[in-house]
């Protein structure tokens, strides 16, 4: 029995150490050398001190600030109520919620009318007013952060067409110009943007 066992038993150790062992590491290996940001995050970082991931979207409270697309999130409140939470990686999940859903229906009115209370009457981007897939979209439509851009000039005091030049900057372009959507990385974004205060602060001191 143990001569019939003896082929098994080694290719399963064979392909353990090829499958298991050696392959990942080559892998692992391969990525850190060709694609080494990618391979561990994509990590944006502040002096040597991780702020960040570029695929993952988070919170930046207040009106001088560029905002994420709202997430889809939930937890409960002191009184019970269903509330939107902070984006949160390890609990990413879409609200799984339908086109005729009455809930969805009434969170995107209720967000319609947060948007323009905002940032002012007349349209509204659709990635303003739904979460993503994962509830963890790092990006924002470049129509969206263009609508932002006025009224975080003015919870910054600084001159509007300034900021739409820095949000056009950080504009990454559909693939051929036809796949995809044109869209902006908030954290990216507001990292300039806190860049591009300090040193206008400088220059006025």
């Amino acid at each position: 029995m143990i001569r019939e066992l003896r082929p098994a038993l080694s290719l399963v150790l064979l392909f353990t150490l090829i499958l298991g062992v050696a392959a990942p590491v080559a892998f692992t290996g391969f990525a850190q050398l060709v694609f080494p940001y990618q391979a561990n995050g994509s990590l944006i970082r502040v002096k040597n001190h991780a702020i960040g991931s570029a695929l993952i979207g988070q919170n930046f409270p207040g009106r001088q600030w560029f905002q994420p697309r709202p997430s889809a999130l939930t937890g409960t409140d002191a009184k019970g109520q269903t509330v939107a939470t902070p984006y949160d990686a390890s609990e990413s999940g879409a609200s799984n919620l339908g086109p005729t859903s009455k809930t969805l229906i009434a969170n995107v009115t209720a967000r319609i009318a947060a948007y323009r209370k905002a940032y002012g009457p007349g349209p509204v981007p659709d990635d303003a007013v739904t979460s993503s897939g994962s509830g963890l979209d790092p990006d924002i439509s470049l129509a969206n952060a263009l609508r932002q851009a006025p009224t975080v000039a003015v919870a910054r005091h600084l001159p509007a067409g300034r900021m739409t030049a820095l949000v056009k900057r950080f504009a990454m372009h559909r693939l051929l110009g036809v796949i995809g959507t044109d869209r902006v990385n908030v954290l990216k974004l507001n990292l300039a943007l806190s860049r591009m205060q300090a040193a206008t602060t400088m220059v006025q001191k």
